[in-house]
């Protein structure tokens, strides 16, 4: 099934849950958050999709005050289709239902992306830092961020400039 197959399969069930997107690659959609959760029930699901592969949860900031976004990629084993969903969400409030309960690798996913982006994926069971020590401020992947100076009295190495090391 290639990818207007499947768009036009989402619409069909989800009426106005996608978002036109020009910017987007071929396999890629784009849908309001609001759906997501009912939306990735119905892809794993459906016969004629059987999306039963996550094969990635990654967050991407967008900058220059921009949106956040979680994308997922997800492939049909035994159909062979595969698609990458676009989630945009609000930079300062950036919430998105958990699918961990659908595609059970997502647990690990989620919490990764929660710990780089501070995307909150509600209703995950277990959300906490992964990489990250518990208390470390801020979202290391957000180009916003600012990197601490220290962290329980010890100095942070600085990153590696162009011409070497600060």
């Amino acid at each position: 099934m290639n990818h207007s197959e499947i768009k036009s399969l989402i619409e069909e069930k989800f009426p106005y849950s996608l978002i036109n997107n020009e910017n987007l690659q071929d396999n890629q959609i784009e849908i309001d958050r609001q759906f997501w959760k009912d939306i990735a029930t119905f892809l794993r699901n459906d016969p004629k999709l059987l999306f039963d592969q996550l094969e990635c949860i990654t967050g991407i900031d967008t900058g220059d005050d921009g949106p956040l976004q979680s994308r997922y990629n997800l492939h049909s084993m035994e159909l062979r289709h595969k698609i990458e969903v676009v989630i945009s969400l609000d930079r300062d409030n950036p919430q998105v239902e958990s699918i961990e309960q659908i595609w059970r690798i997502g647990d690990w996913f989620e919490r990764e992306t929660y710990d780089m982006f501070g995307i909150v994926y509600e209703g995950h069971r277990d959300l906490r830092r992964i990489l990250c020590p518990d208390d470390w401020e801020g979202w290391p992947l957000r180009k916003d961020y600012e990197l601490q100076e220290t962290y329980h009295g010890i100095m942070v190495p600085k990153v590696k400039e162009e011409e070497g090391w600060e």
